[in-house]
């Protein structure tokens, strides 16, 4: 295997964002074969991506598995399982969006699936790549906090109307926003300040029409002793700082969202010299109060997470996302439904 020959499954904003224009940008790899039932999708696919086939079902994608080597599972959270299962047993490697699964005993098996199969199987946690996670990362790890006492972290916006169905199905079948957004922060808490235990959380449900949580918080306490507290809210007319990390010698906070998503929505292409790269009017802060100074944001790095799948899947290298880590992420989620 020279080039990764790659289905995409699925092509709503994941699918057409998040993985296909990396993936073709990539010379490691070749996008083959695109899912999708929705006419105006396929005709758009079809446009961007001259020459690739678009298929209505997963089931002619399967049919094609002996032309294929990685299977990029974009689909509603609660075919996650069966479609990475299928793949799995079609002899190739997966890419799984987040979540993962909805049911942490489905990752737990499909792991098992892949290590008997001698696959690569791994999860898109592409926010590890983001830019101002990176920046914070970079911070925590040079010690320029001293020992971080708490990480605040946040996904807010104002979205009164569900963009998807899928997101408006109940907690059980993946719907709601903690496990929208959830396996995010966790994820990223997790990375940052390792083991966690969930020591409270709120739920709410704000749009009355009866659908899942939309305004979620979670306070963690790590193994480390930092506590993280981590807010989802779909429904914030104004949004808070999308980080705030208090340390022991200093602290940082990070207004705005990363770059990359409204970039390539825009057009914007993963090769292009300028993708990733925040304006200097939006870098964060370091420091105390008005003595605080701008730091630089790091550069987004979302073409990463393919670079290193492909490494993983040609030379042996761990994958880009370990999955034990987004069954970790999720345990929590399961715990804070279970409160």
């Amino acid at each position: 295997m020279t080039t990764i020959r790659t289905a995409v499954f699925g092509y709503g904003l994941g699918g057409r964002v998040f993985h296909a224009p990396f993936i073709h940008a990539d010379p490691g790899y070749s996008l083959d074969v695109i899912v999708t039932s929705d006419p105006a999708r396929k005709a758009e696919a079809e446009v961007l991506y001259p020459g690739v086939l678009v298929v209505p079902t997963a089931q002619d994608a399967f049919a094609r598995a002996k032309d294929l080597d990685l299977a990029v599972i974009s689909t509603p959270p609660g075919t996650h399982a069966p479609l990475a299962t299928d793949a799995l047993n079609a002899g190739l490697a997966v890419v799984v969006d987040k979540p993962f699964v909805i049911d942490t005993a489905d990752g737990v098996r499909l792991i098992e699936l892949a290590r008997s199969r001698g696959s690569v199987l791994t999860v898109f946690q592409n926010r590890r790549w983001d830019g101002d996670f990176l920046t914070v990362r970079k911070l925590v790890d040079e010690g320029l906090l001293g020992s971080i006492r708490r990480f605040e972290s946040r996904m807010e916006s104002f979205k009164p109307v569900l963009s998807k169905p899928w997101k408006g199905a109940p907690a059980g079948d993946g719907g709601g926003i903690l496990y929208d957004l959830g396996p995010h922060l966790i994820d990223q808490a997790l990375t940052l300040f390792g083991p966690a235990e969930l020591q409270y959380a709120e739920l709410a449900a704000h749009r009355g029409d009866g659908g899942p949580d939309d305004d979620a918080f979670l306070a963690l306490r790590h193994a480390n002793g930092t506590i993280s507290h981590l807010w989802m809210n779909a429904l914030a007319p104004q949004a808070a700082p999308r980080f705030r990390v208090v340390g022991s010698t200093s602290a940082y906070s990070k207004w705005g969202v990363d770059v990359q998503e409204p970039s390539i929505v825009a057009g914007m292409l993963p090769t292009d010299p300028l993708y990733g790269v925040e304006d200097e009017l939006a870098w964060g802060l370091l420091g105390f109060d008005a003595d605080a100074t701008k730091v630089r944001t790091e550069k987004g790095q979302y073409p990463r997470f393919y670079e290193l799948m492909a490494s993983a899947m040609l030379h042996g290298t761990p994958p880009p996302v370990d999955p034990q880590d987004s069954v970790a992420a999720l345990r929590i989620i399961e715990a804070t439904h279970q409160e």
